[in-house]
């Protein structure tokens, strides 16, 4: 897709890393403070990504895992199978290319809010589209 080829790599986004959940002989889960609402591709798609933790992204990956969303749906997914230096709570999680669809797709599902999207440029930030309050969410309904 032209559209996607522009600008899928201008955007990255980050969650907060939430509870850890490991199943012995199983599998490792690492919740996040965000998913399918404002990213739905891998629901939908299996589309891959490159995760990494913001503040160790060339440290050691040797925690195999799966990255879940805080919806309560078996595919709030953002990415299976991934390996990554072990994660602690409120660390911060980058999701890299991610400017393509994220917002666009993104919904208000199980009734959370959109997060803020924030411009770079030159060192430099500025709020594009401001955060969605819970007061956002209702104001249309009669």
């Amino acid at each position: 897709e032209p559209g996607r080829s522009l600008v899928a790599d201008a955007g990255m986004t980050l969650y907060t890393v939430g509870s850890i959940k490991s199943i012995t002989g199983y599998k490792n889960y690492v919740s996040i403070d965000g998913g399918m609402p404002d990213n739905p591709r891998y629901a939908l798609y299996e589309s891959p990504y490159t995760l990494y933790l913001a503040s160790r992204a060339n440290a050691e990956a040797n925690f195999p895992c799966s990255v879940v969303g805080r919806c309560c749906e078996s595919g709030d997914i953002i990415q299976e199978g991934v390996t990554l230096p072990k994660p602690v709570r409120g660390e911060i999680l980058a999701v890299a290319v991610t400017g393509a669809y994220n917002y666009s797709m993104a919904s208000n599902y199980n009734r959370i809010p959109s997060p803020a999207i924030v411009l770079l440029k030159g060192g430099k930030d500025s709020l594009a589209v401001r955060r969605e309050s819970n007061e956002d969410m209702i104001k249309n309904e009669v």
